[in-house]
């Protein structure tokens, strides 16, 4: 473990060593190429889709360190941050929204890290940002930007949910001991700060001088050259 993992003293979490941090690379990069391959996508990402996921990627990171307020039992909601992983999807469908997702659960792992075990930073870092790709479901559906944000917003609590209790059920984190009061306290900490960020997001998407923006972004990004 201390080869790729190593525990602060008095801390009761774990942070990554270099070694660490190369194997997660190397775990991220065998399970975009096992998504491909299932998911049976042939198509290699434009120059324009890299450029456009990546720029929303960026936009997310820094705006997911501005933190409108906090909620009492814990969790932050931030300046829209997980709208602009969310529009990656809407743009160029799931696949790519996935892809987009990945990687910024990938930096915010890097950027500040919160790890208690090996396997709890895959679920919170890869599943669970994601699945904000899902989004791409509805693309090309009426609202779809609305309708795919709330999919990518409930895929995220699902993992996020399920980390609480599957991990944090037996340590000091969620402040109880016990399987029941994780599923409630997993259930209250990651809905409250999820929804209220999301309620938030969609009412601001849905005013019209924004949905008519953001439908316009999506023709630029979208826009293919003869």
């Amino acid at each position: 473990m201390s080869t790729f993992f190593y525990q602060p003293k008095g801390e009761d979490i774990f942070l990554p060593t270099i070694w660490g941090y190369a194997a997660i690379v190397v775990i991220m990069l065998l399970f975009l190429g096992i998504f491909f391959s299932v998911t049976g996508r042939k198509k290699s990402m434009t120059t324009k889709e890299i450029a456009f996921s990546a720029v929303a990627v960026a936009l997310a990171t820094v705006t997911s360190f501005l933190k409108l307020f906090e909620l009492p039992m814990g969790g932050a909601v931030t300046l829209f941050s997980m709208l602009f992983v969310v529009l990656v999807g809407y743009w160029y469908g799931t696949a790519t929204g996935i892809v987009a997702g990945i990687s910024y659960g990938i930096l915010q792992m890097i950027l500040g890290p919160y790890i208690i075990n090996p396997i709890q930073p895959v679920v919170d870092y890869v599943l669970a940002f994601g699945a904000l790709g899902l989004s791409g479901v509805f693309k090309d559906s009426k609202y779809g930007l609305v309708k795919g944000y709330v999919l990518a917003v409930l895929g995220r609590f699902v993992f996020a949910f399920l980390s609480g209790v599957i991990f944090f059920a037996n340590t000091s984190f969620a402040g109880f001991k016990g399987m029941l009061s994780a599923v409630i306290y997993s259930f209250v900490y990651n809905g409250s700060y999820l929804a209220t960020e999301g309620v938030i997001t969609v009412v601001l998407v849905l005013f019209p001088p924004v949905y008519r923006a953001m439908k316009q972004v999506k023709a630029i990004a979208t826009e293919e050259r003869g």
